[in-house]
């Protein structure tokens, strides 16, 4: 395994396409409503992407990708590719973005509810996104990545929801996905050491049922095999000498 540390020029670059990707999904949050297509949402952030931002959609023909975010709704846990359908009452949706500025990408996720959402929605998506952050709590030099798969298993698992084991975070840079692949499992101290000056993306994706999923005929999009519904958060993490950075956190987060 091969992870780069960032210089200082670097992780500016970084601070800047993370910042701008947060952006996007607070700019996103008063279209998710009742009766929106994903496919709307996704020429809603292209455009502000492309004109307001003067940035990449880096998911657009990525391997293939058709579309410029991901948008997974109730039981499809990632890679949604946006449609014609169109949200309904009490649906649940994960919107992911990433964006390339100066050749640097900025990847982050967020859930949304669409109208009122049931109780068991409401509660997946809290403790999934309090997965995500117990696991960048554990990011500081000298920790391992088995310390952030365990903290996430460990909230999860005790709330009775299991963990997605197909997917990972990632490093991240010049490149959309680098090393290191970043489980949400794992045990205390195994896995490599973090050092300062890397970047890794951390997104736990936590299901309601069992956690076995399949991949549809498109290709892309990854669903629960017993479709049940499932969450996801994601965050770009600078790894600094005192701790870590959130290079991708929202004002409502802050």
């Amino acid at each position: 395994m091969s992870i780069t540390i960032k210089n200082e020029s670097e992780i500016n670059k970084m601070r800047i396409a993370g910042k701008l990707a947060a952006e996007v999904l607070e700019m996103i949050k008063p279209f998710v409503l009742p009766g929106v297509t994903t496919n709307e949402l996704d020429q809603i952030c292209h455009d502000y992407i492309v004109s307001d931002q003067q940035a990449i959609p880096a998911p657009l023909n990525y391997r293939g990708f058709p579309k410029s975010i991901c948008t997974s709704v109730n039981q499809t846990i990632c890679h949604g590719i946006p449609s014609e359908k169109r949200l309904k009452k009490g649906d649940i949706v994960n919107i992911d973005i990433t964006v390339i500025k100066d050749e640097y990408h900025g990847d982050t996720s967020k859930m949304f509810c669409v109208g009122k959402t049931s109780q068991h929605a409401n509660r997946l998506i809290n403790i999934t996104q309090e997965c995500l952050f117990l696991g960048i709590e554990q990011v500081k030099p000298g920790a391992t990545f088995g310390d952030i798969g365990h903290a996430i298993q460990k909230h999860a698992e005790s709330n009775r929801y299991s963990i997605v084991r197909e997917f990972c975070g990632h490093g991240i840079g010049k490149k959309f996905h680098e090393d290191p692949h970043v489980m949400h499992f794992g045990k205390k101290g195994e896995g490599e050491v973090i050092e300062a000056g890397m970047i890794f993306t951390i997104e736990p994706m936590l299901n309601i049922g069992k956690r076995h999923m399949k991949v549809l005929k498109d290709g892309w999009t990854a669903v629960t095999k017993d479709r049940s519904l499932s969450a996801q958060w994601e965050h770009t993490i600078l790894v600094t000498p005192e701790g870590h950075e959130v290079l991708t956190l929202r004002q409502e987060e802050k």
